[in-house]
């Protein structure tokens, strides 16, 4: 998988306005109604991972959800990434 240019990355993020790109990786933070309602969407994104064998480097305080993704084979950002970060937005919007 062929790291992206950071002019690549920025017209990817155009279509994920909650994502930005900062130290060799995209980001972003969800804030969930509670704890369950924060997990759940964990659970649904874990098996959207599993399914693109690529995984997050995320964090979960209470309601809080805490995502980072970079393809680390790469040393950077990828449409690995650009495509789980779609999935991801679509796994959360069902969530609202």
């Amino acid at each position: 998988m062929t790291k992206l240019t950071e002019k690549e990355i920025e017209k990817h993020l155009a279509k994920l306005p909650e994502w930005d790109y900062a130290e060799n990786a995209i980001h972003t933070e969800y804030e969930f109604n509670n704890f369950k309602d924060c997990f759940s969407a964990m659970s649904r994104i874990a098996f959207e991972c599993e399914a693109l064998n690529h995984h997050p480097d995320w964090s979960n305080t209470y309601n809080v959800l805490n995502i980072k993704l970079s393809t680390h084979d790469a040393g950077g950002v990828t449409l690995k990434d650009i495509k789980l970060a779609l999935a991801i937005e679509g796994i959360v919007e069902e969530e609202e």
